[in-house]
């Protein structure tokens, strides 16, 4: 069967392709019961013509998540220097070109400040949107980085 999928398959490329310049596709059987397609009838034997449509989907947009007015949530995350953590997420944003905005927690007024509503306890905290992420893991941001275009 896998055979026949990938016969038909070759067929139909060639067809949209321009290679087979025909007015009908035959689909026969021959007589140790290999299927065969072809742009003309076998010789001998009988034929079903066969009607290829081409495999083309064209998506629907998704309002406010593509063009002009979509964009992520804002990333922000309050670290220190000194944390390998910060490290690692810094690593990761540059590496999956993420934009994101710091605030150092122990030299930053506004880190400072923010740090403490938050009743932070650690680093990093990172903030998407609404989301909160206390410490750092790919999985765990990815996970609340995701949901915010969801």
């Amino acid at each position: 069967m896998r055979l026949i999928q990938l016969a038909f398959g070759c067929l139909l490329v060639a067809v949209a392709g321009g290679i087979v310049n025909a007015d009908a596709i035959y689909k026969w059987r021959d007589e140790n019961g290999k299927i065969h397609f072809g742009d003309k009838p076998p010789v001998s034997g009988e034929s079903t013509p066969v009607t290829v449509k081409p495999n083309v989907y064209h998506a629907p947009p998704i309002e406010g998540k593509t063009g002009a007015g979509y964009r992520r949530e804002k990333v922000v995350m309050y670290s220190t220097k000194r944390c390998g953590y910060c490290k690692k997420a810094r690593a990761y944003f540059k590496r999956n070109a993420i934009p994101y905005v710091e605030y150092d927690v122990e030299t930053s007024r506004k880190g400072k400040r923010d740090y403490k509503k938050l009743g932070g306890k650690g680093v990093p905290i990172i903030l998407v949107g609404k989301r909160r992420l206390n410490g750092f893991s790919e999985a765990g941001f990815s996970e609340i980085y995701q949901s915010s275009i969801d």
